[in-house]
Order: structure tokens, then C-alpha cells, then sequence
């Protein structure tokens, strides 16, 4: 039994090798196209374009994953099913219980693998990533700390505790230095509004100056500021909760609550994290019940295809069900454990009525 768990891993992981080359490359493609539009502006170079797709990759990997798995365990299962290898195997007495062992086995490096990806190589290169592009083409600095989103604007610094859904700021300090970056100025306004020209409205604004050794504040009902930040250009610095860490979207979300500020999003986000390598099991184990259909009933182009329809099924279902625990503030643990549950029951279903015939 062990050469048989040992022939068939590896059938799948070459299989599932091969499909996320290809979508990788597919993705990267895509990426390439996305980014041609902004090159030549600022000093957005080929050179960085394809830096900034390389880095993009790990992502997509993450992303990927599971409907990769999935084709290529179709794929490697039909290939046993057209060689009359699964009937050689469980005339053998290999029983579906020991297939669907060595699948779960299977699935547990893939899920490995996934966490991997999603922790510690993804979320980091996908910040470098849009920090890369950012600066180059705006020449605008930008990180995420607790404290909020932090960026440098030619001699500004610029915090903002909270954006908005209506890309509005909330909590705005803005930290004006002179040419020799001797601190002139300190502002605090607790709304920042866009206007247009990249002129925001400021409201509730108290600024202290400082000049000639001596400290004055001023506090102003509203103030018009200009700065290079735009809506744009803001949805552009933040990382999206999709793209952080389980470790860094797990402190995010404590902070937020500290504070008593909405966390859904990012709670949601955090569970998702954490249930996506169960995912990947799940995928490896659903496509056990295709191999007994015969290669009479359908091919494998046709058992691919399915696969193909099935991962895209599993991963619009995901975000479905992200974006509608967000509206309809479902628990953050049912909102993303659903869709993966769902594809569960499939395949468990799909086994006992095979088993039934």
C-alpha cells in the first residue's frame, strides 16, 4: 500500500505542478496587461513592471491553490481511471476508505504548502510589491502600522488612523518639516473630505506651528489642504485585508477592537486565512469521486473540464459568501467555513451514492 500511496502523490503532485504553472503564467499575463497603462509615468519602468508582476506571483500561487489541486487530482485520477489502473487497484482490495486516507495524506503537505504561501511568502512580496510601484510612480512612501496608514509626501508626514468606505479620512495628522526638515507645523483634523484637484477638505483641524523658538495653535471649524493623496492613489497604498498575514491581520483585528472600531472585514479575513488550507483537502478528496465514473461516461477532457468549473464555482463562492457575512454581519467563522463545508458535503455525498450503485 505504501507504493501505491507513494505512485499516486506523486501523479498528483506533478499534475497539480504543471496546472499552477500554467494559471500562474495565465495570472502573470494578465498582470502584465493591467500594468502596461501606467507605463512612463513617473519613473515606471518595463524593468519595474516586471519586477512588480514576479512579485505578484506568490499571490497568485495562494489564490490558486486550491482549483489546482483540484484539476490536477482530476487529472491524475482519470489518467489511473483510462489506464484501468484504479480498477486493477481496488480489485486488489484497495477499498475507498484507503483511497480516500492517502488523498487526505496528500492533501495535508498541499495544505502545508498553502499556509506556507499565505503567511510568510505572499503577503510579504505583495507589499513590496505595491510599495514598489507606489513610489515610482507617484514617488509616494506608504506602510501600514497599528497606528494606522503612514505616508511620506515630499517634506510631509501624513498618518491616517481610519479610511473610510466613502474614501474619506478619519484621524488625519499631517507633520510639515522645512528644507532643512526642521519640524514647522502639526495638524490634526478629525475628517478629511476629497474634494477634487486632490484638494481635501479638513474638518475640526487644530494646528500647532512652530517658528522663532516659540509654539502657537490655532483651531479651525474646516481647512482645504492640497497633497498628492487622492482616493485613487489611497486605495492603491492600503493592502487589502485579502492580501495580509493570519499573524498581522490577527493583531489588526485585536487593535481595532481595542479601539471599538468595526473589525467584520478583517475578522472575516483572518478566518479565511486560516480555513483556506482545509480547502485544499477538500478539493483532493472531491475529485476521489470522479474517478469511478468510466472512461465510457466521460473522458478526461470532460472530467478536466469539470474540475475547471468546479474550482471557479469554489472560488466566486468564497467571496460571495465574504461579501455578504460583511453586509449581513454574519459570524466571521460561518461566513468563511461555509463555501469549503458546501464543497465537503459534495464530495462526501457524490462517494456514498457511488458507493450505492
Amino acid at each position: 500500500m505504501r507504493t501505491l500511496r507513494r505512485y499516486i502523490a506523486t501523479e498528483i503532485f506533478v499534475a497539480t505542478g504543471l496546472v499552477m504553472v500554467a494559471l500562474v503564467m495565465l495570472f502573470a499575463f494578465f498582470d502584465m496587461l493591467e500594468q502596461v497603462k501606467d507605463l512612463g509615468r513617473g519613473a515606471y519602468s518595463l524593468k519595474l513592471m516586471a519586477i512588480y508582476v514576479l512579485l505578484s506571483a506568490p499571490g497568485h500561487v495562494y489564490e490558486l491553490i486550491p482549483i489546482a489541486v483540484l484539476i490536477g487530482a482530476l487529472f491524475a485520477l482519470a489518467q489511473l481511471v483510462a489506464g484501468s489502473e484504479y480498477t486493477v487497484m481496488r480489485t486488489a482490495g484497495v477499498s475507498t476508505a484507503n483511497f480516500v486516507v492517502t488523498l487526505v495524506g496528500i492533501g495535508l503537505v498541499l495544505a502545508v504548502l498553502t499556509f506556507v504561501f499565505g503567511e510568510f511568502v505572499g503577503p510579504p512580496a505583495e507589499q513590496f510589491a505595491q510599495r514598489l510601484r507606489s513610489k515610482a510612480i507617484t514617488g509616494v512612501i506608504a506602510q501600514e502600522f497599528r497606528s494606522g496608514l503612514w505616508i511620506k509626501d515630499d517634506r510631509s508626514f501624513i498618518n491616517v488612523v481610519e479610511v473610510l468606505p466613502d474614501t474619506s479620512l478619519r484621524g488625519l495628522r499631517i507633520y510639515d518639516f522645512d528644507e532643512q526638515y526642521r519640524l514647522r507645523s502639526i495638524s490634526f483634523a478629525q475628517r478629511g473630505t476629497y474634494e477634487s484637484d486632490r484638494r481635501w477638505l479638513l474638518q475640526n483641524v487644530e494646528r500647532t506651528n512652530f517658528a522663532d523658538m516659540q509654539t502657537s495653535v490655532e483651531k479651525l471649524a474646516q481647512a482645504s489642504w492640497q497633497s498628492v493623496l487622492d482616493p485613487d492613489l489611497i486605495s492603491l497604498l492600503l493592502v487589502k485585508p485579502e492580501k495580509m498575514s493570519a499573524s498581522n491581520l490577527y493583531s489588526y483585528t485585536q487593535h481595532l477592537r481595542e479601539n471599538r472600531q468595526r473589525a467584520l472585514r478583517y475578522e472575516i479575513a483572518l478566518w479565511n486565512k486560516l480555513t483556506y488550507p482545509l480547502a485544499v483537502v477538500v478539493m483532493v478528496v472531491l475529485a476521489l469521486p470522479f474517478a469511478y465514473i468510466q472512461s465510457r461516461q466521460a473522458g478526461v477532457g470532460a472530467k478536466i473540464f469539470a474540475g475547471i468549473m468546479l474550482g471557479l464555482a469554489f472560488h466566486f463562492l468564497n467571496r460571495l459568501f465574504s461579501h455578504l457575512g460583511l453586509i449581513n454581519d454574519w459570524p466571521a467563522f460561518a461566513s468563511a467555513i461555509v463555501p469549503t463545508a458546501i464543497f465537503f458535503s459534495a464530495a462526501v455525498g457524490m462517494m456514498w451514492w457511488q458507493e450505492r450503485r
